[in-house]
């Protein structure tokens, strides 16, 4: 029945605006607080195991939307459409490479005047989001034609981690790599 009662008392709204109020040091073997409900008069006493002022708190966490499957975006939140062209190149020491996506007549142009301007690259997968701000685009008779986007490897881990993103985008979207 005890049990009950402290469950009750914690469960209840006027717990919630019970005082807190210090126990004599070494009442109950050291530091704690004591919770009084006037909800059946039952007193909880809860341990404290460091001042609050001595706790650690929780690192920010970023959070990124995961992507069912893989995509390329220009503008965040529309997927492009138009498969690319991909060409990569790599340093012969394999410490940093270069990709480079040629779009033929991309969607972006399609939804841009809707959508807002081109804001960068983003390829989204499951592990997250790889970005670059190096799009540059080719028009003909004034009228956009391709786009060219450039990615950037400076180590082996970020080449990795391309190199995942790639292999999921490619079966995803019926690519194949060929070697030149």
């Amino acid at each position: 029945m005890a049990a009950v009662m402290k469950a009750l008392a914690v469960a209840s709204p006027i717990s919630a605006r019970a005082q807190p109020r210090r126990c004599p040091a070494g009442s109950s073997g050291g530091p704690s607080q004591s919770l009084h409900s006037s909800f059946g008069g039952v007193s909880l006493q809860c341990r404290r195991t460091k001042p609050a002022s001595l706790q650690r708190s929780r690192p920010s966490m970023q959070v990124v939307m995961m992507a069912a499957r893989p995509a390329i975006q220009f503008i965040q939140g529309t997927d492009e459409q138009t498969i690319p062209d991909v060409r990569l190149t790599k340093s012969r020491d394999g410490t940093n490479g270069v990709a480079i996506f040629t779009f033929d007549q991309p969607s972006v142009f399609d939804s841009s005047a809707e959508l807002g301007d081109i804001t960068g690259f983003y390829m989204i997968d499951d592990e997250g989001v790889l970005q670059s701000v190096d799009v540059s685009a080719k028009f003909v008779n004034g009228k956009p034609a391709l786009i060219e986007a450039k990615y950037v490897m400076r180590t082996p881990r970020e080449w990795d981690r391309f190199m995942r993103f790639m292999e999921r985008y490619s079966q995803a979207n019926g690519l194949q790599f060929v070697k030149k």
